[in-house]
């Protein structure tokens, strides 16, 4: 076996999982449910920053280490997808069967959605109802990626335990990051500061 056979074995695209879940969802599409994915695809510029508008109001000092985080958990999502620079499969020929809408040039590996957005989730254990609610949008959303043929599952998976691992890292170090951040702002807004 070469080194492109033994490569080509264990591209994502020859993973039973993968092809699998790209089956299912090929299976159940419809034009409700591409339009239903593709508007959610982006809705995180949206429910993010509602989130962090609604943890500062709720004087939660876990805003500032909910705002790091997220930043943390997209560099380093975005510096593995450099590193593997694995293409995405709606941009894989083998795959030309699956949904295709609104393919990217970007590469696939890991999910940033996944690993950003999953870690949030912890940031929520104090709200039950919204804690549902977020985990109900992150699972569509999620869901989605794969729907849209812009992530293989594995990616999802990948991005959520990087996602899960990182939040563990940076929690350690919440109270110290909260202080930080929020000293700075009572310098700069004293009347923001929480």
């Amino acid at each position: 076996m070469d080194i492109f056979s033994f490569a080509s074995f264990f591209a994502p695209y020859n993973i039973n999982i993968n092809i699998w879940a790209f089956q299912f969802v090929k299976s159940i599409s419809s034009p409700f449910l591409n339009t239903l994915f593709s508007t959610l695809s982006s809705s995180f510029l949206i429910v993010i920053p509602l989130l962090a508008i609604y943890l500062y109001l709720k004087k939660d000092k876990n805003v500032y280490t909910f705002i790091i985080a997220g930043v943390v958990f997209f560099i380093v999502s975005d510096i593995i997808k450099m590193l593997t620079m694995e293409p995405r499969p709606c941009n894989v020929s083998e795959l030309s069967w699956i949904n295709n809408l609104g393919c990217e040039n970007t590469f696939s590996f890991p999910s940033n959605h996944a690993s950003v957005l999953t870690g949030l989730i912890f940031f929520l254990k104090p709200y039950k109802y919204l804690r549902i609610l977020y985990f109900i949008w992150l699972v569509l959303e999620l869901f989605g990626r794969v729907y849209l043929g812009l992530h293989y599952f594995t990616d999802v998976i990948a991005g959520i335990a990087l996602s899960i691992i990182l939040y563990y890292i940076i929690s350690f170090y919440k109270p110290k990051i909260n202080e930080i951040f929020n000293n700075i702002v009572k310098k700069i807004v004293p009347k923001l500061a929480l």
